[in-house]
């Protein structure tokens, strides 16, 4: 996917923060965005949702994109979901199109 997709409200700022609703589709060849998919943006994994590693690589593949530590990329809601809510605190570095809306 390039990195021009529409927003259709899979992501938010919240002051510095940006938040993500994401669709993830553990087991795909690599790890990738993908289409939007409703109101969140399709991820597709190359990890099993077996034992949390889909939730881990989707954590560190997340901070990689956006330039921030793994630690700065929190998994809000969706734990044992397809459908996850991300929040990636002070982002370095923007991807997909969003714009940097951040205050100041």
């Amino acid at each position: 996917m390039d990195d021009s997709a529409d927003s259709a409200g899979w992501y938010r700022w919240d002051g510095a923060d940006l938040l993500l609703r994401l669709r993830v589709q553990p087991r795909a060849g690599r790890n990738a965005f993908a289409e939007p998919f409703g109101d969140a943006l399709k991820v597709k994994l190359k990890a099993p949702p077996v034992d949390g590693r889909a939730n881990a690589e989707l954590l560190r593949f997340i901070a990689e994109r956006f330039g921030v530590s793994r630690g700065a990329v929190e998994l809000v809601s969706g734990q044992q979901s397809r459908t996850k809510q991300l929040r990636v605190k002070n982002p370095n570095q923007m991807t997909l199109g969003i714009k940097d809306a951040r205050a100041g």
